[in-house]
């Protein structure tokens, strides 16, 4: 299995780069790639960027990959169930992509292509913050899964 993460539009802070990197980093034997899809120019309107950045997103994916999207409206899970559910995509034995959105969320048309929508939480974050949360959370799960210390309940 490899794992795609889509994150929309460049980081705009050095210091999350950072934290992402290192947290994927420490994930071994699963082949992870991060890819930017370039964010919709600021002076169109909400609808319009969202259409444009849907556009590259789809571009971004293969049609045999699983993809899951981080949306706020999706499927909470703890750590563990998170975990859980990591291992089942692993079995299936497809490649899972990850969509980061931007500040606006998600076409309609990543909507229909997802095939899971994952929330981190019932709070808001910004579409930058969330690619250090994801990347921990994701580093974390797979501790989960090889039986690591890393994660306390």
């Amino acid at each position: 299995m490899k794992i795609k993460i889509l994150f929309v539009g460049k980081t705009v802070d050095d210091r999350i780069t950072s934290i992402v990197d290192d947290y994927l980093k420490r994930i071994k034997n699963i082949d992870i790639t991060v890819k930017i899809v370039p964010g919709a120019k600021k002076k169109y309107s909400v609808e319009v960027q969202k259409s444009e950045e849907g556009r590259s997103i789809i571009s971004f994916i293969d049609d045999s990959e699983f993809v899951a999207i981080l949306d706020d409206k999706g499927d909470s899970f703890t750590s563990r169930q998170f975990a859980e559910w990591l291992e089942r995509r692993q079995t299936a034995s497809r490649n899972i992509t990850f969509v980061v959105g931007g500040a606006y969320g998600f076409s309609n048309e990543v909507y229909d292509r997802a095939d899971s929508r994952i929330s981190l939480s019932k709070m808001t974050f910004s579409h930058q913050i969330v690619r250090a949360i994801f990347a921990e959370q994701l580093y974390r799960a797979f501790t989960i899964i090889a039986g690591l210390p890393y994660h306390h309940e």
